[in-house]
């Protein structure tokens, strides 16, 4: 890329494309064309279409997705491959219609076969079934890999793949009912320490800013803590020996499955090292593959992640785990070998990655 290339980022308003934008912007990248959501409706072809035909984008980040943690991909099966489909279908063709000189997709570690060998290498795609509470999206991912190693293949457009692990950083989403797991952790902990130190003047603070079902805190304290308690995040009664108010947060499943995290600052900057120094031809004959994994290469259980927060947060409470609730893919630890060998390695560990998140979440 030339620093004065027009480039599009799709969905530079969410936490991977703002990232994108952040990396860009510091290595002295500065012509950008941008559209918000209600300004383009990606999911409609015409109006892409219309888009690129007027902007002529060089080089495009394909960070817009419908996303969402395990809650969201086992509710909303049908929007999750209905939307995604549809954004990448109508962006890719239409970066190959208008002559994009390169594209990068993003896709998502749940491209991978349920059962495959751990850590998963890129060529482990397609080889087995897919974890059934994410199909949807993985399905819709998949296809998006395909696409851009077939209009490659057929037409010979300059159009890769990365797949980064589970992400989480600023501008991440903390609705409880559609957040990954940890900003899930993040606020429950956060909105529990509240709740121990009798704060409710916090309370009503984060739900002014992020509202749970349309509970603000403008609310009364019933409704605020009937809205907290069904998300698992409750007021016990304290003990005889003690006049502290005790909280506990419910988590969903046993905590025993394995995932591993990358802050999005380190992801985005693996996408633009790949976009200056990976091309097509490159990424499927060269590296004989079809997507780079992005990740750290290392993974904990989610007990222990939890703890991790929980300390962080400084929330004294109980964690109860529902092992009724689904875990999702037992482990999903990626090899990140193909992209060390590339000469790139993330830089910020998880605990101080953590640390800078809630004190962002404070802001």
């Amino acid at each position: 890329m030339e620093k004065e290339s027009k480039i599009y980022i799709a969905g530079h308003n969410g936490m991977v494309g703002s990232a994108i934008h952040r990396n860009l912007t510091h290595k002295g990248y500065s012509n950008f064309v941008f559209r918000t959501f209600s300004e383009l409706d990606l999911t409609c072809q015409q109006d892409v279409e219309t888009f690129f035909e007027k902007e002529r984008p060089d080089y495009v980040f394909m960070a817009a997705a419908k996303v969402g943690g395990i809650v969201a991909n086992n509710t909303y099966r049908a929007q999750f491959i209905y939307e995604n489909l549809m954004i990448q279908n109508n962006i890719i063709h239409a970066a190959h219609k208008y002559n994009v000189k390169k594209l990068l997709f993003l896709g998502s570690s749940c491209i991978y076969p349920k059962n495959a060998p751990q850590p998963l290498k890129e060529e482990y795609l397609l080889t087995g079934l897919l974890e059934e509470t994410n199909e949807p999206y993985a399905i819709a991912k998949i296809a998006g890999i395909k696409m851009c190693e077939n209009y490659f293949r057929q037409y010979g457009s300059n159009f890769i793949s990365v797949m980064p692990t589970n992400l989480y950083g600023q501008n991440d989403n903390y609705d409880l009912e559609k957040s990954h797991v940890l900003p899930a952790l993040i606020r429950k902990m956060h909105l529990g320490k509240c709740l121990e130190m009798n704060d409710w003047q916090a309370v009503r603070m984060d739900l002014n800013i992020r509202p749970i079902e349309g509970i603000t805190g403008e609310h009364d304290r019933n409704e605020i803590q009937q809205v907290l308690d069904k998300y698992g995040v409750r007021l016990d009664q304290p003990n005889a020996n003690s006049q502290k108010p005790i909280a506990s947060v419910e988590l969903w499943g046993t905590g025993n499955v394995f995932r591993e995290f990358l802050h999005v600052d380190d992801m985005a900057d693996a996408c633009v090292f790949i976009m200056e120094n990976v091309d097509a031809e490159k990424l499927y004959n060269g590296l004989n593959q079809t997507h780079i994994n992005i990740g750290t290469g290392l993974d904990m259980t989610i007990k222990e992640l939890a703890g991790l927060v929980k300390e962080t947060i400084g929330f004294t409470g109980n964690l109860l785990w529902d092992a009724k609730k689904p875990d999702g893919t037992f482990k999903k630890q990626l090899d990140v070998s193909m992209l060390s060998a590339l000469d790139w390695n993330p830089g910020l560990k998880l605990e101080d990655g953590i640390k800078a998140v809630y004190e962002n979440y404070l802001l």
